[in-house]
C-alpha cells in the first residue's frame, strides 16, 4: 500500500507468503476440528507435544534438537521480532529479502542494512558485500549484530549452492555476527533429489537460530504456527530465555486447535507429505511454465527453484513500459496487477530498489478462481490442460507478449 498520495513514500507493510491457492487437507481439518473444544490455552513458547513434534522434525533434516532448544509461536514473525528485539544491534538483510524481514526491526527503531545478493542466487548476501557492508557500519558508528537469510528464498525463489552459502556463513562468522535462517521455504523444493540442501545450522551450531513458518509446507497460511530452533550452548540458552520473554510480553500463543493441527503436520504423517509432495509438484510445473512465459517476452528471471512464486525483472522492457506511464516498481505493481487480476508485488515490497522494474508473481492465483477449480488442479494428471489454468497462463502470455512486442517497436533502427 501506498503510504504518501502524492508519492510512493515508505513502504510500511509487505505481501503475505504466497499461499498455495488449494483447499485445507480434510485430514488437517478434522485434527484441528478435534481439538477446537479445549478451553486450555497453549502455553507461551509451545506445549511439549508441538515442541517434541517440531523436535522430530528437524532431526529428521539433520539438525537434531531438543525441546528445551525450541520456541512455538503464531507465525515466524512475531519470532523474528522477538530475536531482533532480543539480539540487538543492527540488521543485515539481503537485497531483495522477504517482504517481512526489515518492518520488525524497523518498529523496534533499529537500522536495516540491505546487502547485495550473489549472481548465483538470492536470499543471503554476496560474502564480500556484506564483510564491505559490515566494515562500513561499524566505521559509521553502527553494530551490526544479526544477519536474516534464507536458502531456499522468497522472494527470488532460488536456492543457494552450498559453495556459496559457506561463503557467506565465514563471513558471517568472522565478523562474530549470529544468524537467523529462515527455512520456512525448505520443503517447497522443486527438484528435491536433484538439489543439494544445506542449513547455515549443520555449518555454523553455536551462532545460527533456524526459524521455519509452517504456511510454507504444512499448514494453511490462515493457521499462524512456527517454529525456532537455538543453538544447543549457553547463548543459545540465553537468547531462547529472552524470547519468550518477549513473547510472553507480546501474548503470542499458538491457538491451541492450530497447536494440534501443527503437531499432527509436523510428524509428517502419510497423507501430509503426499499432499506436500503433490502441491509442491504442482506448483513447481506452473511457475516453469510461467518462467518460460516471461523469459520468452524479453524478461530476466532466475529460474523458480523452490515454493509459489518468482521474482521478474521487467528492465529490458522499460521502453515499452514508460509508454505506458510505467517508471518505476509502484507503478508496474499498479500496472500488472491490474491487467493479470492477481497480485503482482513490486521488488521495493521486497527491499529492492524502487527504480527497478521488479515484481513477484504468485502461482498460486494461476490455479484458478474457486475452491472446486484449485482442487482440480491436484488430482488432474494434466493440470497445465485445464481450461482455467489454460485462461490464465494464456492472460499472463499476453500481457508479457503485448510488452515485448511494444518493446520492439521501441527499438531503434539498424
Amino acid at each position: 500500500m501506498r503510504t504518501d498520495p502524492e508519492g510512493h513514500g515508505p513502504v510500511r507493510y509487505g505481501p503475505p507468503l504466497p499461499d498455495d491457492g488449494l483447499p485445507v487437507l480434510p485430514e488437517l481439518a478434522a485434527v484441528l476440528a478435534a481439538a477446537a473444544a479445549r478451553p486450555r490455552a497453549e502455553p507461551v513458547g509451545g506445549g511439549i507435544p508441538l515442541l517434541e513434534a517440531a523436535c522430530a522434525y528437524t532431526a529428521r533434516r539433520g539438525l537434531p534438537a531438543e525441546p528445551d532448544h525450541v520456541v512455538a509461536a503464531p507465525g515466524a514473525p512475531s519470532l523474528l521480532l522477538a530475536l531482533t528485539a532480543a539480539l540487538g544491534g543492527d540488521v543485515l538483510v539481503p537485497r531483495p529479502c522477504a517482504a517481512w524481514w526489515a518492518p520488525y526491526a524497523r518498529l523496534l527503531g533499529r537500522p536495516v542494512f540491505h546487502v547485495a545478493t550473489p549472481a548465483e542466487c538470492g536470499g543471503l548476501p554476496d560474502p564480500y558485500a556484506l564483510l564491505e557492508t559490515v566494515r562500513r557500519v561499524r566505521d559509521e558508528g553502527g553494530d551490526p549484530r544479526l544477519l536474516v537469510l534464507s536458502v531456499a528464498d522468497d522472494p527470488t525463489a532460488t536456492v543457494a549452492p552450498p559453495e556459496v552459502l559457506h561463503e557467506t556463513v565465514e563471513a558471517a562468522a568472522g565478523e562474530g555476527l549470529h544468524l537467523v535462517s529462515d527455512e520456512t521455504w525448505r520443503d517447497t523444493v522443486h527438484a528435491p533429489r536433484e538439489t543439494v540442501w544445506l542449513s547455515p545450522a549443520e555449518m555454523l551450531p553455536d551462532r545460527v537460530t533456524v526459524v521455519t513458518d509452517l504456511a510454507g509446507s504444512l499448514l494453511p497460511t490462515g493457521w499462524p504456527a512456527a517454529f525456532a530452533r537455538f543453538p544447543a550452548n549457553g547463548g543459545g540458552d540465553g537468547l531462547r530465555a529472552r524470547v519468550l520473554d518477549i513473547l510472553t510480553a507480546l501474548g503470542a500463543r499458538v491457538a491451541a486447535p492450530v497447536a494440534a493441527a501443527a503437531a499432527h503436520a509436523l510428524t509428517e504423517p502419510e497423507a501430509v507429505t503426499a499432499h506436500r509432495t503433490a502441491v509442491g509438484h504442482l506448483h513447481a510445473r506452473v511457475a516453469a511454465t510461467a518462467h518460460s512465459v516471461v523469459v520468452g517476452a524479453g524478461a530476466l528471471c532466475r529460474p523458480p527453484r523452490a515454493g509459489r512464486h518468482l521474482y521478474v525483472d521487467l528492465g529490458p522492457l522499460r521502453p515499452a513500459l514508460a509508454a505506458r506511464g510505467v517508471g518505476d516498481a509502484q507503478d508496474l505493481e499498479d500496472f500488472l496487477t491490474a491487467r493479470l487480476g492477481m497480485p503482482a508485488p513490486g521488488g521495493h515490497r521486497f527491499g529492492d530498489d524502487l527504480g527497478a522494474l521488479r515484481v513477484r508473481l504468485s502461482t498460486g492465483p494461476l490455479l484458478g478462481g474457486s475452491d472446486e477449480e484449485r482442487a482440480e488442479c491436484l488430482t488432474s494428471p494434466a493440470p497445465l490442460e485445464l481450461p482455467h489454468v489454460q485462461r490464465a497462463l494464456t492472460t499472463l502470455e499476453s500481457v508479457f507478449d503485448d510488452l515485448r512486442d511494444d518493446a520492439r517497436r521501441w527499438e531503434p533502427l539498424r
